[in-house]
């Protein structure tokens, strides 16, 4: 039996992957503020007030940083757990990226047109959605890895299969609140901010199959 599988914490394998990776992260975190437009003063209103009138791009851009930073903060964790990576996991992982770069534009779409009543559902499906399809890529990267055993073997199974459900189960959540929020916008929007939420606990330590009895508490 192999101890461990320390030596692929630094696996040059992915190293690439992984810088590659910061940099999306860094553009979609910061294109996130950018589509926050200063606002217009006109003759009738105040800058104060147009300021306080953006008050639903602030939401979005908090919740969309805080995904996008959990996502981040994850991500080279992830990928501590392969101990080697495949032409199509490599390409799962782009897709992963391209839809975390999507992230800023239904994030304007909703800050914009959240306190728009004819296309507040419209809006926060889409942001919704947008979330959505990085928890797809990232549960697509997942299930690729474990169907072609590019997982460190010494990973407890019950520890495997906990983050499959966990994975499963975050996809399940971003499907009903995009579907409650084509009735109930509001219900669905706080159902996603909730999702989110949970991320930031801390995660779940890893187990192996050689661990001491007292590691696995």
């Amino acid at each position: 039996m192999r101890f461990r599988g320390k030596e692929h914490e630094h696996d040059e394998g992915t190293a690439r992957i992984e810088a590659f990776s910061d940099g999306v992260f860094a553009l979609a975190i910061t294109l996130l503020i950018i589509e926050i437009g200063v606002p217009v003063v006109t003759s009738d209103e105040s800058l104060s007030y147009e300021l306080r009138h953006l008050w639903p791009s602030y939401a979005a851009y908090v919740l969309s940083f805080v995904t996008i930073g959990i996502y981040w903060a994850n991500h080279n964790s992830f990928f501590r757990m392969f101990v080697r990576t495949d032409h199509y996991f490599l390409m799962l992982n782009v897709f992963f990226l391209m839809a975390v770069a999507f992230i800023p534009f239904p994030t304007a779409v909703l800050g914009e047109y959240l306190v728009d009543d004819p296309d507040r559902k419209t809006a926060v499906a889409f942001y919704i959605f947008g979330l959505a399809l990085p928890a797809t890529g990232w549960l697509s990267m997942w299930v690729y890895a474990r169907w072609d055993n590019l997982i460190d073997e010494t990973l407890h199974p019950d520890y495997l299969r906990f983050l499959t459900l966990q994975y499963f189960g975050s996809s399940a959540v971003y499907l009903v609140a995009f579907v409650i929020a084509l009735w109930q916008p509001y219900v669905g929007l706080a159902i996603s901010a909730g999702l989110t939420a949970l991320y930031l606990l801390p995660p779940r330590p890893r187990r192996y199959i050689d661990a001491a009895p007292e590691e696995l508490l």
